[in-house]
């Protein structure tokens, strides 16, 4: 990545904090690397080296400023968009795809050679695949340091190192002193409990964020407060739960409980896709509002992000359980689905009222008779044939080399079409293109914002055709375009929390109007339409043939 000194100079000089995650600034004489915002004195231009990474920083020789923290920094990609490779790379090293395995097998994961891969990192990141690994231990390492009360042993094992020693040497070599001396006095929490924060670039639309998971909240797994989102999680067979809610300083706060420390970096990472926090609302908002019917909803809602999913079979059971129906009735359905067959919350307090079960895995809902649910049986068959699907490949919804091959993989899937792939590309495997073109949402957005006074609505080869100026962010102008005929914010909130949610209608009116999660597949919504006219046909000629044997001769 092409970094102008000038540039980076003025930046810093002037602690522009637009420019907070962007650009890492090396200092020679000191061999500390920070941030734009660093409140330390200015060095000298001749002084200073730019990296366009924190890792490219580390692997060039220098070590994280005390002050300005850069793991408190937002983790932003400015080249999204341009390198999926990247992106999918970085996707897999946060689930550890560099823990049990080298370069070369995350390379073939991914479709490409390792030099080419190596020489994408270089491209982009200014460094290796290793060393963003690395750097990424490290800094979640000096973060739990300073915003928690864990022992150190605890630390190294939350943060993925293999042993306390290694822990232990990777500090003193970094800082020229042991880990325990980089604490400061905080406040300690509860028993089992870790507090970390998440950080964001602004703007970020936390109400719309909220208002989307509380429509698709599920009793006993979710609970959405007024200013906060809570659930609980399973991860290799443990229950804990996650809390989260903003605070100040363009953070979010999560905090975990769960009984294995050596998850923690599995739980940031599932948490920051759910959140969206690595996107940067800037770069897509201005491409977007190149786009005259986009720019209006941009402009509305700058910092909108897409709600990413907790776990890939929830999600896909959850659509494929909505397909045709509402949001209200998709939840309803799912609820009886976890009463039935979702294991009571163990081995950890809830860290909010309402969070009773965790959501059954594949391996349970793969022998189950769903029959009780109230689904068609058709429906019941494809849901016990998905989990079987996921049982047999527990990494199917990872990421894949192109868009493309993550269609065709996942409409693969029993009761997965063309709409539930895109959906699950989109929420889950954090594809910034995928776009469900044939979601009536969708079309009765952009006919809004078009503003057609013939109200005809866009077909969904329409739809696409507008959606090729708005790549490679479809996914963004998908959920501007939900947003826009969905629900508004009413943004004079009080100041002490967020925004309260304002429908435009009546509540339950406004939540019907909102597609459910698997929204109709356009096969099955043109087959269920012709049934229709099929019947109203038969109809009328059984009514003409009555009238025809009834009339006098």
């Amino acid at each position: 990545m092409d970094l102008d000194p000038h540039a980076c100079y003025r930046a810093i000089s002037t602690r522009d904090a637009r420019f907070d995650g962007r650009l890492f600034i090396g200092v020679k004489t000191t061999g500390i690397y920070c941030r734009p915002i660093c409140p330390a004195r200015t060095p000298r231009r001749e002084n200073l080296l730019f990296f366009p990474s924190a890792a490219a920083a580390q692997e060039a020789g220098f070590r994280p400023c005390l002050r300005c923290r850069p793991e408190a920094a937002p983790d932003l990609g400015v080249w999204r968009g341009t390198s999926n490779t990247v992106s999918r790379a970085l996707a897999l090293i946060e689930k550890g795809g560099l823990d049990d395995a080298d370069v070369e097998a995350l390379a073939e994961r991914l479709g490409v050679g390792e030099r080419q891969l190596r020489r994408l990192f270089r491209r982009h990141l200014g460094a290796s695949p290793i060393a963003v690994a690395q750097t990424r231990r490290v800094l979640l390492a000096k973060h739990l340091i300073h915003e928690t009360r864990l022992p150190m042993g605890e630390v190294a094992l939350a943060a993925g190192f293999g042993s306390i020693r290694r822990f232990n040497e990777t500090f003193q070599r970094l800082f020229g002193r042991p880990p325990s001396t980089l604490r400061r006095a905080t406040a300690a929490g509860p028993t089992g409990e870790v507090a970390i924060l998440l950080p964001y670039r602004p703007p970020y639309d936390w109400p719309a964020m909220l208002a989307f998971l509380r429509a698709r909240a599920i009793p006993g797994v979710e609970t959405v407060s007024r200013d906060g989102y809570a659930r609980t999680i399973e991860i290799a067979g443990a229950h804990g739960t996650v809390a989260v809610r903003p605070i100040a300083g363009n953070a979010l706060r999560a905090t975990i409980q769960f009984p294995q420390l050596s998850a923690l970096p599995t739980i940031v990472a599932r948490l920051r896709r759910v959140f969206d926090l690595a996107a940067d609302p800037e770069v897509i908002g201005a491409h977007l509002s190149e786009d005259h019917v986009l720019a209006p909803l941009v402009a509305a809602r700058p910092g909108l992000r897409v709600a990413g999913a907790w776990d890939g079979f929830e999600l896909a059971v959850r659509a494929v359980l909505g397909q045709q129906i509402t949001v209200v009735a998709a939840v309803k359905l799912a609820a009886k689905l976890v009463a039935a067959y979702g294991k009571p919350l163990s081995g950890a307090t809830p860290v909010s009222d309402g969070l009773t079960h965790v959501f059954p895995g594949p391996e349970r809902l793969a022998v189950a008779d769903l029959s009780s649910l109230g689904v068609v049986r058709t429906r019941a068959a494809a849901l016990v044939s998905l989990a079987r699907a996921v049982v047999a490949d527990p990494e199917i919804f990872g990421p894949r080399r192109s868009l493309e091959e993550a269609i065709l993989k996942l409409r693969a899937l029993p009761g997965v079409g063309e709409w539930t792939a895109q959906y699950i590309a989109m929420r889950e495997m954090r594809e910034p293109d995928a776009f469900p073109a044939a979601d009536i949402g969708l079309m009765r957005g952009l006919m809004r914002a078009m503003v057609d006074r013939k109200g005809r609505r866009p077909s969904p080869r329409e739809l696409l055709a507008r959606a090729e100026r708005w790549r490679p962010w479809r996914a963004y102008a998908a959920q501007h375009l939900w947003a826009s005929h969905g629900l508004s914010y009413d943004r004079r909130g009080a100041p002490d929390g967020p925004p309260p949610l304002r429908s435009r209608h009546d509540p339950g009116l406004a939540a019907g109007r909102l597609r459910a999660d698997g929204d109709p597949e356009a096969r099955d919504a043109r087959v269920g339409r012709a049934a229709r006219r099929r019947r109203a046909g038969a109809g009328r000629a059984g009514r003409h043939r009555a009238l025809a044997r009834a009339r006098p001769r």
